[in-house]
This record gives structure tokens, sequence and C-alpha cells, in this order.
């Protein structure tokens, strides 16, 4: 392993995973790594989206929605932790308090799952890696390998490339379907999927 595989790191883990969850996470805790596992909202998130209640209501159910993704982690056995700190071992954070304490991020839906699990990385200043149910992010149908600069992408929120080029947040988005791509990612090895490349 290198220093950058040695070192803490923050994987934001899709709802749409959640069927993948009980073979993901035998996966994750036996990399050996520390790993701090930020959910999504999954089908909780859509069922907030659907109210379609101000943005203040929205935001902050959405959080709880990742919240009750991370309870389904833990019911396969990551231990929660809702305070901000480096992961030891494979932990699951429960977002809500710590945004409700710090709530540093526009209250939007330019603003989610995704750009709250980069916000967790640049606050611990580790690398980011998103497990998604696709194999990276894509434009006019083509997979993008590496980005240097935003672009329009519908598999993140709106504001998560500027995030995380804006922040220096180096991120690497995998299909987390495909378990020997996330064993590989893991390891440092470069797998199909897309790299943001900040400069700064």
């Amino acid at each position: 392993m290198n220093s950058r595989t040695r070192a803490p790191l923050v994987v934001k883990i899709g709802g749409s995973l959640s069927d993948r969850f009980p073979s993901l996470v035998p996966l994750l805790i036996g990399s050996g790594r520390d790993l701090l596992l930020v959910p999504g909202g999954g089908r909780f998130a859509d069922a907030v989206r659907e109210t379609e209640l101000d943005d203040d209501a929205s935001h902050w159910m959405a959080v709880a929605a990742m919240e009750q993704t991370g309870w389904s982690l833990v019911s396969h056995g990551v231990p929660p932790v809702s305070r901000l700190r480096l992961p030891k071992g494979t932990e699951v954070f429960l977002p809500y308090c710590a945004l409700r304490d710090a709530d540093a991020l526009p209250h939007s839906w330019d603003v989610t799952s995704d750009t709250i699990a980069a916000w967790v990385a640049r606050f611990l200043g580790c690398d980011l890696l998103i497990l998604k149910s696709v194999d990276g992010l894509h434009a006019a149908s083509r997979l993008l390998t590496r980005i240097e600069a935003p672009v329009p992408c519908s598999e993140v929120d709106a504001g998560f490339l500027p995030y995380v080029l804006g922040h220096g947040i180096r991120t690497t988005i995998i299909n987390g379907r495909i378990e020997e791509r996330v064993r590989a990612a893991l390891a440092g090895v470069p797998v199909t999927g897309t790299v943001v490349h900040p400069h700064i």
C-alpha cells in the first residue's frame, strides 16, 4: 500500500445500492482501511422530494433520509458515528446532528448527499470515493474518465463538481455494483470510473 491507500477515506454509498449492502459491507470492512461511509438518501430522499415542501424543510428531511439509509448499514454490522472525526476501521456517519450544528451548505436540491459527502471529506482532509449504480459520470452518453472543470452530469447533484473542484477534493466515482472494482479502488488500483482532478 502507498501512503494514499493507507490514509482514511470517505466513501459515499448511494442509497440505490441498498440491495447490495449484504455483500458490500463485508467487502468494505475486509479492506482493512479506515473508511467513513456517508449514506445516500435513496428511496427515503425520493419520498421527501415528492412532498414538494419548501427548501429548508426539504433539506433537513433529506438529511434525515440519509440517516435512515445509514441505519440500514448499521443493521449489516457497520458501527454508527454522529460526530465528525477520522474513522477507526469502517464506520457509518449519521449526519443530521453534525449538519444541524454546522449548517455549512445551501438548502437546495442542488446540494444533496453527494455534496454532503464532499463536505465531510473536506472537513476531515480525506479523499472521496463515491459508489453509485452507474460506471461514473457521463456527458452525451459518454463516460468521463477524468474531469478537471465542472460539466453538467445527471449522476450527481448540481453543486457537487463545483464544490469538489473548488475545494481541491480528490474524488473517484465508480460502479458499486461491481465488487471487483470496489475492491480494486480501495487497494489503490485504477478502475473504470470517473476521477475528478482538482487543480488546487
